[in-house]
């Protein structure tokens, strides 16, 4: 079964958020409407204020649309899958291990200790940390912290993985080496992946389709697929097609990231 013939996992309809700010309405996102289906990986990008996160957080659950509506598969809105959230920063907790860090979203849904070691031990070992499963997040690098947030968010086998500039903090080198990492056990999982990212480069290497958002209120100007084998070199990327998909996205970026510069606060 291909992503376009899978079910779909995630659908928005005319989805709207507005907050209340000094004593006004600031509207963040706008009639935002898609579908995205069970093992797809798809980028998200935009200008910056252009309600990104915000969407993210609408899917998690941790906001309500002002309207609209935010469907997942066959079930009603009440009966939401299990959604992760990854933030670019680690949120890692200081105190806790590698391996206890790894495994906390196993410990908060109630799995036992021996199970839930196990369990994170094996995702460590995928993203390249056994090694390190007694370190302290103080001991790591910021690359390896976010191997742990990683392995974090697949070992609860999420329905729905919200990834939020998980690598923009990251050296060139280093978001190089942790795309492929992420696709490697995003290959094994194949969970719905939302992916917002700055890199237009990062968008097309990493994803099946990419939408772009005006700026504010954040609305979708594009929906734009990216038709590239699997798996990818994420070295070489001077392929014809990733340029074209490239300068489509650029075209389409070039005048709402222009025009978010000058939007009055």
């Amino acid at each position: 079964m291909t992503v376009s013939d899978s079910p779909f996992a995630l659908q928005c309809d005319s989805v709207t958020k507005t907050y209340d700010a000094r004593n006004r309405h600031v509207s963040a996102l706008q009639e935002i409407s898609f579908t995205a289906h069970e093992q797809e990986f798809v980028c998200i990008v935009g200008p910056s204020g252009c309600g990104k996160t915000t969407l993210l957080k609408l899917i998690a659950g941790l906001l309500r649309p002002s309207s609209g509506q935010i469907r997942f598969g066959n079930q009603g809105t009440a009966e939401r899958p299990h959604c992760i959230l990854v933030f670019q920063e680690r949120g890692l907790f200081p105190w806790m291990s590698v391996l206890d860090n790894a495994a906390f979203g196993l410990e908060m849904m109630g799995v036992g200790k021996p199970e839930r070691h196990a369990r994170a031990r094996a995702f460590i070992e995928r993203v390249g940390l056994a090694a390190f499963a007694h370190s302290y997040p103080h001991e790591l690098s910021v690359g390896m912290c976010q191997r742990v947030a990683i392995a974090r968010a697949f070992v609860t086998d999420p329905d729905i993985l919200l990834m939020d500039e998980p690598f923009g903090a990251l050296d060139a080198q280093t978001r190089l080496v942790l795309q492929e990492e992420l696709l490697h056990v995003w290959k094994e999982q194949r969970r719905l992946v939302l992916y917002v990212t700055h890199d237009i480069d990062e968008a097309v290497m990493l994803g099946d389709r990419v939408l772009v958002l005006s700026g504010r209120p954040g609305s979708i100007r594009q929906d734009i697929p990216v038709p590239l084998a699997r798996p990818r070199d994420l070295v070489n990327r001077e392929d014809p097609k990733i340029a074209e998909i490239r300068w489509q996205i650029w075209q389409t970026l070039r005048d709402e990231v222009h025009k978010s510069l000058y939007v009055s606060e």
